[in-house]
């Protein structure tokens, strides 16, 4: 089995917790996040592991470099988890940012320097305070950038083309809230993406003109593995780092092109090394059937981890080929891989979906309401309070009949621990545009935003934030 590593992009703060496993397990994991603490010290940033080895949902400073810092401990931590279980990539892929993760796995860059280069990269963007909006449409990108393209602004650009329905417009916020009523008119399904820095347009070329004169130059290595990167089309070859960044922020990312080459040449299994799947939800929408797999979402991610190698041991010797991949304009470099035979299975809550949209969060892009676990763990059931004149039960009720409308299913075929994805087929998008009536209904604005509750993806859980949320708003 030849597998891909996918590092995502701007998606949500990871939960707390979430490395404690690999950290106690894996010595490479804890040097990672050992050097990733050291950098963001130096840097006048708090320890980034703390809360993620630990239960613990506080840390001391926050800000969009502490969210960028914490997402690439998770990226890599997750990399290391994988090699150490004897999984190796054919090729590493990032979303946007995640293409600066994708450096450090494979060697490119040491853990420092990238740590570095990503806060460099979070000033200047915090400093043009662009005034921005993202927003994903469930079209296709000719689609998407014809849509922009109404409105005849030269910052309002397709960004991403994530899928081949699932796109990603960037430019100014203004016009971005003018292209997300036209889109409701024409029925297509849209989601703003809560992102720090909106980016992938012709509006941030100060600030990668100022990240080009102020970030500190870094030392390049040759790699271990190949990094594709789907803002220029190629592999990365011997680009300086600091230009590769600075280009991408005005630059439309291709995923879902660079997704299909690799499977093209023979890539049969993508792996997110992220929490959600992100940018494996857009692999799924690109090539159906593809083997898609989250170690992080899962209940025991080092088994998750495990049960892949085994299963790419029994896959037995692969067959060699080369992928043409260009470095340079007018020329093309051939690199060896190799590719077993394909096999089926998992779906899979940002940004990163398809009918589907991004999402999680936290998304590059991909809306934190996207991502949805390959596993879901089902909490045990739970009965909340009576709260604001609600209950568990009436709520439950009221969602059922909500989303039974929606979906034409009779609503006591809707049960509450059913994955809406994984068991009913609702699609990320359709979940988002249904989140965003619940929100409506019950008048909880906040609720709409609320990317665990797509990543999940049950009616208990949705109702029970619901309970919840009157709760604390007659509470106030």
């Amino acid at each position: 089995m030849d597998s891909v590593f996918v590092m995502p992009g701007t998606v949500a703060a990871p939960r707390g917790g979430i490395l404690r496993d690999p950290h106690n397990r894996y010595e490479t994991v804890r040097e990672a996040l050992s050097r990733i603490d050291k950098a963001a010290r130096d840097m006048g940033l708090p320890n980034i592991s703390t809360r993620l080895i630990e239960h613990n949902e506080t840390s001391g400073r926050r800000g969009p470099e502490v969210q960028y810092l914490e997402i690439f401990a998770v990226s890599i931590a997750t990399h290391h988890m994988l090699v150490a279980e004897g999984i190796e990539p054919v090729a590493i892929v990032g979303q946007s940012i995640g293409e600066l993760w994708a450096l450090a796995a494979a060697g490119h860059l040491s853990v420092e320097d990238a740590a570095r280069l990503a806060v460099a990269r979070s000033e200047v963007l915090t400093r043009q305070s662009w005034d921005g909006k993202m927003l994903a449409v469930g079209v296709d990108g000719r689609r998407a950038e014809s849509l922009a393209g109404l409105m005849d602004h030269p910052n309002l650009v397709l960004a991403c083309e994530n899928a081949p329905r699932q796109s990603v417009i960037s430019g100014p916020r203004q016009l971005i809230e003018q292209v997300e009523r036209v889109a409701d008119t024409f029925g297509w399904p849209s989601l703003p993406l809560d992102v720090p820095h909106p980016t992938h347009t012709p509006a941030m070329a100060q600030a990668a003109r100022d990240l080009r004169a102020t970030a500190p130059r870094v030392p390049y290595g040759t790699g271990r593995w190949r990094v594709c990167s789907p803002w220029m089309g190629r592999d990365v070859g011997d680009d300086d780092p600091v230009d590769l960044v600075a280009g991408a922020l005005t630059a439309r990312v291709r995923m879902l092109h660079t997704i299909r080459e690799l499977h093209a040449a023979g890539a049969d299994a993508f792996v997110e090394c992220g929490e959600w799947a992100v940018v494996t939800k857009f692999v799924e929408a690109s090539i159906p059937g593809v083997r898609c797999v989250v170690p992080l979402s899962e209940s025991d991610p080092v088994e998750a981890v495990r049960a892949l190698a085994a299963e790419s041991a029994d896959a037995g010797p692969s067959r060699p080929y080369a992928v043409r991949v260009p470095v340079r304009a007018g020329a093309v470099a051939t690199v060896p891989v190799t590719a077993p035979p394909t096999r089926v299975t998992v779906p899979a809550p940002a940004p990163t979906a398809p009918v589907s949209a991004p999402a999680p969060a936290p998304v590059s892009y991909v809306a934190p309401a996207t991502p949805a676990p390959v596993a879901p763990v089902v909490e045990a059931p739970t009965t909340p309070s009576v709260s604001d004149g609600l209950n568990y039960a009436s709520v439950l009720a009221e969602l059922q009949t909500l989303y039974g409308d929606f979906l034409g299913y009779p609503p006591d075929l809707l049960g509450e621990d059913d994955g809406l994805e994984s068991e009913l087929g609702v699609e990320s998008l359709k979940q988002v545009v249904l989140l965003g009536r619940v929100s409506d209904q019950f008048d909880l604005p906040d609720l709409r935003s609320n990317s665990s509750l797509l990543s999940v993806g049950t009616l208990r859980r949705i109702a029970e934030s619901v309970v919840a949320g009157r709760a604390e708003a007659a509470g106030r």
